[in-house]
Protein backbone atom coordinates (compact mmCIF):
# COMPACT_ATOMS: atom_id res chain seq x y z
CA UNK A 1 0.00 0.00 0.00
CA UNK A 2 1.72 3.71 -0.74
CA UNK A 3 1.77 5.92 1.54
CA UNK A 4 -1.32 8.44 0.33
CA UNK A 5 -3.33 4.89 0.52
CA UNK A 6 -2.58 4.27 4.30
CA UNK A 7 -3.42 8.12 4.45
CA UNK A 8 -6.60 8.11 2.96
CA UNK A 9 -7.37 4.93 4.69
CA UNK A 10 -6.61 6.15 7.89
CA UNK A 11 -8.74 9.42 7.02
CA UNK A 12 -11.60 7.08 6.47
CA UNK A 13 -11.19 5.01 9.69
CA UNK A 14 -11.58 8.02 11.90
CA UNK A 15 -14.69 8.93 10.50
CA UNK A 16 -16.43 6.38 13.22
CA UNK A 17 -14.71 8.83 15.57
CA UNK A 18 -15.01 12.39 14.41
CA UNK A 19 -16.15 14.51 11.33
CA UNK A 20 -13.71 16.47 9.63
CA UNK A 21 -12.52 19.56 10.29
CA UNK A 22 -13.81 22.56 8.98
CA UNK A 23 -11.56 24.35 5.86
CA UNK A 24 -13.17 27.51 5.47
CA UNK A 25 -11.87 30.73 3.63
CA UNK A 26 -10.73 33.97 5.44
CA UNK A 27 -11.43 36.83 3.75
CA UNK A 28 -9.58 39.37 6.05
CA UNK A 29 -6.33 37.53 5.23
CA UNK A 30 -6.94 37.14 1.27
CA UNK A 31 -7.70 40.71 1.15
CA UNK A 32 -5.26 41.78 2.68
CA UNK A 33 -2.42 39.41 1.26
CA UNK A 34 -4.23 39.33 -2.74
CA UNK A 35 -4.70 35.59 -2.53
CA UNK A 36 -7.25 32.74 -1.90
CA UNK A 37 -6.35 32.15 1.79
CA UNK A 38 -8.01 29.21 3.76
CA UNK A 39 -7.49 28.11 7.18
CA UNK A 40 -7.46 24.37 8.31
CA UNK A 41 -9.40 24.71 11.75
CA UNK A 42 -7.88 21.81 13.51
CA UNK A 43 -8.04 23.97 16.65
CA UNK A 44 -11.51 22.53 15.77
CA UNK A 45 -11.01 18.89 16.78
CA UNK A 46 -12.68 17.74 19.36
CA UNK A 47 -9.42 18.00 21.54
CA UNK A 48 -8.80 21.49 19.70
CA UNK A 49 -5.48 19.88 17.90
CA UNK A 50 -4.89 17.54 15.35
CA UNK A 51 -2.90 15.27 17.77
CA UNK A 52 -5.81 12.96 18.28
CA UNK A 53 -5.45 11.76 14.71
CA UNK A 54 -1.73 10.43 15.03
CA UNK A 55 -2.53 8.82 18.39
CA UNK A 56 -5.87 7.10 16.24
CA UNK A 57 -3.99 5.98 13.65
CA UNK A 58 -1.04 4.46 16.17
CA UNK A 59 -3.76 3.10 18.51
CA UNK A 60 -5.98 1.05 15.79
CA UNK A 61 -2.99 -0.67 14.40
CA UNK A 62 -2.04 -2.34 17.64
CA UNK A 63 -4.99 -2.61 19.00
CA UNK A 64 -6.04 -5.58 21.68
CA UNK A 65 -7.92 -6.08 24.81
CA UNK A 66 -5.25 -5.72 27.28
CA UNK A 67 -3.00 -2.86 25.64
CA UNK A 68 -1.80 -0.24 27.81
CA UNK A 69 -0.63 3.03 25.80
CA UNK A 70 1.94 5.51 27.22
CA UNK A 71 2.94 8.38 26.32
CA UNK A 72 5.12 11.41 27.88
CA UNK A 73 2.98 14.66 27.24
CA UNK A 74 2.17 17.91 29.02
CA UNK A 75 -0.21 19.09 26.23
CA UNK A 76 -1.80 18.12 22.99
CA UNK A 77 -0.51 14.72 22.30
CA UNK A 78 -1.29 13.96 25.72
CA UNK A 79 -4.74 14.83 25.54
CA UNK A 80 -5.64 13.06 22.01
CA UNK A 81 -4.18 9.92 23.54
CA UNK A 82 -6.60 10.33 26.20
CA UNK A 83 -9.61 10.95 24.18
CA UNK A 84 -8.72 7.76 22.12
CA UNK A 85 -7.95 5.59 25.14
CA UNK A 86 -11.57 6.53 26.34
CA UNK A 87 -12.67 5.76 22.79
CA UNK A 88 -11.19 2.46 22.73
CA UNK A 89 -11.86 1.67 26.02
CA UNK A 90 -8.03 0.65 26.46
CA UNK A 91 -5.79 1.50 29.38
CA UNK A 92 -3.58 4.38 29.36
CA UNK A 93 -0.89 6.26 31.57
CA UNK A 94 -0.08 10.21 30.64
CA UNK A 95 3.35 11.08 32.17
CA UNK A 96 3.06 14.49 32.80
CA UNK A 97 5.91 17.28 34.38
CA UNK A 98 5.51 18.35 37.59
CA UNK A 99 5.66 21.95 36.44
CA UNK A 100 2.29 21.03 34.27
CA UNK A 101 -0.54 23.70 34.44
CA UNK A 102 -3.35 22.45 36.33
CA UNK A 103 -5.98 23.15 33.63
CA UNK A 104 -4.05 20.91 31.19
CA UNK A 105 -4.13 18.01 33.71
CA UNK A 106 -7.35 18.89 33.95
CA UNK A 107 -8.46 18.27 30.33
CA UNK A 108 -6.88 15.45 29.60
CA UNK A 109 -8.03 13.30 32.40
CA UNK A 110 -11.49 14.40 31.19
CA UNK A 111 -10.82 13.29 28.00
CA UNK A 112 -9.88 10.05 29.38
CA UNK A 113 -12.13 9.49 32.01
CA UNK A 114 -11.47 6.39 34.05
CA UNK A 115 -9.78 5.05 31.04
CA UNK A 116 -6.64 7.05 31.52
CA UNK A 117 -4.03 7.80 34.65
CA UNK A 118 -1.91 10.74 35.24
CA UNK A 119 1.49 10.27 36.39
CA UNK A 120 3.22 13.71 37.25
CA UNK A 121 7.09 13.12 37.38
CA UNK A 122 10.39 15.15 36.32
CA UNK A 123 10.54 18.81 36.27
CA UNK A 124 11.51 18.71 32.70
CA UNK A 125 10.09 17.31 29.74
CA UNK A 126 13.82 14.91 29.77
CA UNK A 127 12.94 13.28 33.10
CA UNK A 128 9.26 12.72 31.94
CA UNK A 129 9.88 10.65 29.07
CA UNK A 130 12.81 9.03 30.46
CA UNK A 131 10.32 7.86 33.27
CA UNK A 132 7.58 7.01 30.47
CA UNK A 133 9.82 4.70 28.29
CA UNK A 134 11.04 3.14 32.10
CA UNK A 135 7.41 1.89 32.27
CA UNK A 136 7.04 0.77 29.56
CA UNK A 137 10.24 -1.60 29.74
CA UNK A 138 9.18 -2.66 33.17
CA UNK A 139 5.17 -3.48 32.03
CA UNK A 140 5.33 -4.41 28.21
CA UNK A 141 3.05 -0.68 27.70
CA UNK A 142 3.10 0.56 24.12
CA UNK A 143 4.77 3.53 23.60
CA UNK A 144 3.29 6.43 21.67
CA UNK A 145 5.76 8.78 20.33
CA UNK A 146 4.04 12.69 19.56
CA UNK A 147 5.82 12.62 16.12
CA UNK A 148 8.65 9.82 15.23
CA UNK A 149 6.04 7.30 14.41
CA UNK A 150 5.21 6.15 10.96
CA UNK A 151 1.82 5.33 12.06
CA UNK A 152 1.81 8.79 13.70
CA UNK A 153 3.07 10.41 10.48
CA UNK A 154 0.48 8.88 8.60
CA UNK A 155 -2.60 9.81 10.77
CA UNK A 156 -1.10 13.15 10.93
CA UNK A 157 -1.36 12.89 6.68
CA UNK A 158 -5.06 12.67 7.39
CA UNK A 159 -4.97 16.44 7.43
CA UNK A 160 -3.92 16.80 3.82
CA UNK A 161 -6.13 13.94 3.00
CA UNK A 162 -9.03 16.34 3.86
CA UNK A 163 -7.78 19.20 2.30
CA UNK A 164 -7.45 18.04 -0.91
CA UNK A 165 -11.67 16.46 -0.62
CA UNK A 166 -12.90 20.16 1.04
CA UNK A 167 -10.88 22.26 -1.54
CA UNK A 168 -11.81 19.78 -4.40
CA UNK A 169 -8.30 20.45 -6.05
CA UNK A 170 -4.80 20.72 -4.46
CA UNK A 171 -3.91 24.36 -3.20
CA UNK A 172 -0.91 26.08 -4.79
CA UNK A 173 1.00 26.27 -1.17
CA UNK A 174 0.40 24.84 2.26
CA UNK A 175 1.87 26.68 5.24
CA UNK A 176 2.71 24.16 8.37
CA UNK A 177 3.99 24.89 11.63
CA UNK A 178 6.80 21.97 12.60
CA UNK A 179 7.42 20.83 15.83
CA UNK A 180 8.67 17.20 15.95
CA UNK A 181 7.54 17.14 12.16
CA UNK A 182 5.14 14.88 12.20
CA UNK A 183 2.43 16.94 10.44
CA UNK A 184 4.61 18.40 7.96
CA UNK A 185 6.46 15.05 7.38
CA UNK A 186 3.07 13.20 6.66
CA UNK A 187 1.38 16.51 4.27
CA UNK A 188 4.54 16.40 2.49
CA UNK A 189 4.76 12.81 2.08
CA UNK A 190 0.72 12.90 0.82
CA UNK A 191 0.99 15.63 -1.28
CA UNK A 192 4.50 15.54 -3.03
CA UNK A 193 5.91 17.64 -5.04
CA UNK A 194 2.34 18.79 -6.46
CA UNK A 195 2.71 22.07 -3.84
CA UNK A 196 4.66 24.51 -2.60
CA UNK A 197 5.50 24.59 1.02
CA UNK A 198 6.13 26.76 3.88
CA UNK A 199 7.62 25.49 6.62
CA UNK A 200 6.79 27.49 9.92
CA UNK A 201 9.04 27.27 13.35
CA UNK A 202 9.71 28.96 16.22
CA UNK A 203 12.18 31.38 16.11
CA UNK A 204 13.47 29.71 19.43
CA UNK A 205 13.50 26.32 18.33
CA UNK A 206 14.20 25.99 14.97
CA UNK A 207 15.04 22.50 14.71
CA UNK A 208 14.24 21.69 11.14
CA UNK A 209 16.16 24.76 9.56
CA UNK A 210 19.23 23.32 11.70
CA UNK A 211 18.93 19.57 10.64
CA UNK A 212 18.21 20.69 6.92
CA UNK A 213 21.58 22.37 7.31
CA UNK A 214 23.44 19.88 9.24
CA UNK A 215 21.88 16.67 6.76
CA UNK A 216 20.44 15.19 10.09
CA UNK A 217 18.68 15.65 12.87
CA UNK A 218 20.28 17.98 15.72
CA UNK A 219 19.76 19.23 19.18
CA UNK A 220 19.52 22.51 19.13
CA UNK A 221 18.90 22.77 23.14
CA UNK A 222 18.34 25.08 25.25
CA UNK A 223 14.63 26.05 23.73
CA UNK A 224 12.29 28.66 23.97
CA UNK A 225 9.35 27.00 24.99
CA UNK A 226 6.91 29.83 24.73
CA UNK A 227 5.90 28.29 21.58
CA UNK A 228 5.05 24.88 23.52
CA UNK A 229 3.22 23.06 20.65
CA UNK A 230 5.82 23.57 18.49
CA UNK A 231 9.20 24.00 20.52
CA UNK A 232 11.18 20.76 20.06
CA UNK A 233 14.75 20.50 20.82
CA UNK A 234 15.26 17.47 18.04
CA UNK A 235 13.01 16.84 14.98
CA UNK A 236 12.73 13.17 14.41
CA UNK A 237 14.90 10.82 13.14
CA UNK A 238 11.45 9.24 11.18
CA UNK A 239 10.24 12.53 10.05
CA UNK A 240 13.51 14.16 9.58
CA UNK A 241 13.73 11.40 6.68
CA UNK A 242 10.61 12.45 4.69
CA UNK A 243 11.57 15.86 5.02
CA UNK A 244 15.29 15.52 3.41
CA UNK A 245 15.63 17.22 0.33
CA UNK A 246 12.97 20.14 1.88
CA UNK A 247 14.16 23.87 0.57
CA UNK A 248 16.16 25.82 3.51
CA UNK A 249 14.64 28.92 1.83
CA UNK A 250 11.09 27.35 2.28
CA UNK A 251 11.40 27.09 6.26
CA UNK A 252 10.87 30.31 8.07
CA UNK A 253 11.59 31.08 11.54
CA UNK A 254 9.14 33.57 13.46
CA UNK A 255 9.86 35.70 16.68
CA UNK A 256 8.18 34.56 19.25
CA UNK A 257 6.95 38.27 20.04
CA UNK A 258 5.26 38.85 16.57
CA UNK A 259 3.66 35.29 16.79
CA UNK A 260 1.84 37.14 19.57
CA UNK A 261 -0.05 39.78 17.74
CA UNK A 262 -1.54 37.37 15.28
CA UNK A 263 -2.74 35.76 18.27
CA UNK A 264 -4.11 38.79 19.43
CA UNK A 265 -5.49 39.88 15.75
CA UNK A 266 -7.28 36.59 15.29
CA UNK A 267 -8.92 36.82 18.57
CA UNK A 268 -9.95 40.08 18.30
CA UNK A 269 -10.78 40.81 14.60
CA UNK A 270 -12.38 36.96 13.91
CA UNK A 271 -13.08 35.31 16.98
CA UNK A 272 -10.30 32.58 16.47
CA UNK A 273 -8.81 31.00 19.70
CA UNK A 274 -5.26 29.68 18.71
CA UNK A 275 -2.58 28.61 21.06
CA UNK A 276 1.23 29.79 20.00
CA UNK A 277 1.85 26.82 17.44
CA UNK A 278 -1.49 27.41 16.42
CA UNK A 279 -1.33 30.60 15.28
CA UNK A 280 2.42 30.25 13.40
CA UNK A 281 1.21 29.53 9.79
CA UNK A 282 -1.31 32.08 9.62
CA UNK A 283 1.74 34.62 11.11
CA UNK A 284 3.76 33.56 8.62
CA UNK A 285 1.74 35.43 5.77
CA UNK A 286 3.73 38.49 6.50
CA UNK A 287 6.68 36.76 5.19
CA UNK A 288 5.55 35.38 2.21
CA UNK A 289 3.19 38.02 1.05
CA UNK A 290 4.83 38.79 -1.97
CA UNK A 291 4.98 34.89 -3.19
CA UNK A 292 1.64 34.02 -2.52
CA UNK A 293 -0.37 36.93 -4.47
CA UNK A 294 -2.98 35.18 -6.92
CA UNK A 295 -2.07 31.79 -4.96
CA UNK A 296 -4.71 29.38 -3.75
CA UNK A 297 -2.94 29.62 0.13
CA UNK A 298 -4.02 26.86 2.77
CA UNK A 299 -3.06 27.43 6.11
CA UNK A 300 -3.01 24.49 8.83
CA UNK A 301 -4.07 26.34 12.43
CA UNK A 302 -2.94 23.87 13.95
CA UNK A 303 -4.52 24.16 18.04
CA UNK A 304 -6.51 26.25 19.92
CA UNK A 305 -5.64 24.99 23.41
CA UNK A 306 -5.10 28.59 24.68
CA UNK A 307 -5.09 28.81 28.88
CA UNK A 308 -6.63 32.74 29.16
CA UNK A 309 -4.62 33.01 31.62
CA UNK A 310 -1.23 33.67 29.55
CA UNK A 311 -3.16 36.25 28.08
CA UNK A 312 -1.71 39.24 29.50
CA UNK A 313 1.59 37.77 28.68
CA UNK A 314 0.43 38.00 25.03
CA UNK A 315 -0.76 40.99 25.14
CA UNK A 316 2.07 42.23 26.68
CA UNK A 317 4.51 40.56 24.12
CA UNK A 318 2.67 41.92 21.12
CA UNK A 319 2.71 45.14 22.03
CA UNK A 320 6.50 45.44 23.01
CA UNK A 321 6.86 43.48 19.15
CA UNK A 322 4.48 46.28 17.91
CA UNK A 323 6.43 49.02 19.30
CA UNK A 324 3.51 50.54 21.26
CA UNK A 325 4.70 49.97 25.05
CA UNK A 326 7.85 50.66 26.40
CA UNK A 327 9.64 50.51 29.64
CA UNK A 328 11.93 53.22 30.53
CA UNK A 329 14.23 53.21 33.64
CA UNK A 330 14.22 57.01 34.70
CA UNK A 331 16.39 59.31 36.67
CA UNK A 332 14.33 61.78 38.40
CA UNK A 333 14.95 64.51 40.79
CA UNK A 334 13.25 64.54 44.19
CA UNK A 335 11.83 68.03 43.74
CA UNK A 336 8.32 69.06 44.09
CA UNK A 337 7.03 69.90 41.02
CA UNK A 338 9.48 67.01 39.13
CA UNK A 339 6.58 64.47 38.45
CA UNK A 340 4.37 67.50 37.14
CA UNK A 341 6.94 68.15 35.26
CA UNK A 342 7.23 64.60 33.45
CA UNK A 343 3.96 64.36 32.91
CA UNK A 344 3.73 67.59 30.86
CA UNK A 345 5.80 65.28 28.23
CA UNK A 346 3.38 62.88 27.38
CA UNK A 347 1.42 63.14 24.66
CA UNK A 348 -2.47 63.04 23.46
CA UNK A 349 -2.06 59.24 22.80
CA UNK A 350 0.19 58.35 25.41
CA UNK A 351 -0.83 56.41 28.70
CA UNK A 352 1.20 55.34 31.73
CA UNK A 353 0.91 51.85 32.66
CA UNK A 354 3.65 51.10 35.08
CA UNK A 355 4.61 53.68 37.36
CA UNK A 356 6.87 52.30 40.48
CA UNK A 357 9.89 53.63 42.49
CA UNK A 358 12.28 51.64 42.39
CA UNK A 359 15.83 52.69 44.40
CA UNK A 360 17.07 55.85 45.72
CA UNK A 361 20.11 56.07 43.71
CA UNK A 362 21.54 59.60 44.92
CA UNK A 363 20.26 62.36 47.51
CA UNK A 364 18.48 64.47 44.98
CA UNK A 365 17.43 61.91 42.21
CA UNK A 366 14.96 58.87 42.67
CA UNK A 367 14.92 55.71 39.89
CA UNK A 368 11.55 54.88 38.46
CA UNK A 369 10.91 52.02 36.39
CA UNK A 370 8.28 53.58 34.01
CA UNK A 371 5.94 51.51 31.58
CA UNK A 372 4.38 53.83 28.70
CA UNK A 373 1.65 52.34 25.73
CA UNK A 374 0.50 54.39 23.02
CA UNK A 375 -1.22 54.51 19.73
CA UNK A 376 1.54 54.61 17.21
CA UNK A 377 5.24 53.49 17.61
CA UNK A 378 6.45 57.07 15.95
CA UNK A 379 4.94 59.03 19.18
CA UNK A 380 7.86 57.59 21.18
CA UNK A 381 10.12 59.87 18.92
CA UNK A 382 8.37 62.94 20.52
CA UNK A 383 8.34 61.32 23.84
CA UNK A 384 12.21 60.94 23.24
CA UNK A 385 12.88 64.01 22.68
CA UNK A 386 10.66 66.11 25.15
CA UNK A 387 12.62 63.65 27.49
CA UNK A 388 15.69 65.25 26.18
CA UNK A 389 14.91 68.57 26.27
CA UNK A 390 13.56 68.12 29.76
CA UNK A 391 16.98 67.14 31.23
CA UNK A 392 15.99 63.26 32.03
CA UNK A 393 18.50 60.83 32.21
CA UNK A 394 16.93 57.89 31.10
CA UNK A 395 17.45 53.87 29.86
CA UNK A 396 15.02 51.97 27.58
CA UNK A 397 14.94 48.61 28.85
CA UNK A 398 11.80 47.24 26.62
CA UNK A 399 14.22 44.62 24.95
CA UNK A 400 16.82 43.96 27.29
CA UNK A 401 15.57 40.50 27.86
CA UNK A 402 17.60 39.88 31.16
CA UNK A 403 16.22 42.65 32.75
CA UNK A 404 12.56 42.01 31.84
CA UNK A 405 12.72 39.08 33.49
CA UNK A 406 12.70 41.18 36.93
CA UNK A 407 11.22 44.11 36.42
CA UNK A 408 8.37 43.60 33.89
Amino acid sequence: MSFQDGARAAEQAMRRVFPPTPLLRNDLLSDRYGADIWLKREDLSPVRSYKLRGAFNAMRKVMRDDAVFVCASAGNHAQGVAFMCKHFGVRGVVFMPVTTPQQKILKTQMFGGAQVEIQLTGDYFDETLASAQKFCAETGGHFLSPFDDEDVIEGQASVAVEIEAQLGRLPDRIILPVGGGGLSAGTRSHFGTNVQYTFVEPQGAMSLAEALKAGAPVDVSPINNFVDGAAVAKIGQRTFARLVGADLGDVLNIPEDRICTTIVEMLNVEGLVLEPAGALAVDALKDVSEQIAGQTVVCVTSGGNFDFERLPEVKERAQRYSGVKKYFILRMPQRPGALKDFLSILGPEDDIARFEYLKKSARNFGSVLIGIETLKPENFDRFRAALDAGGFTYTDITNDEMLAQFVI
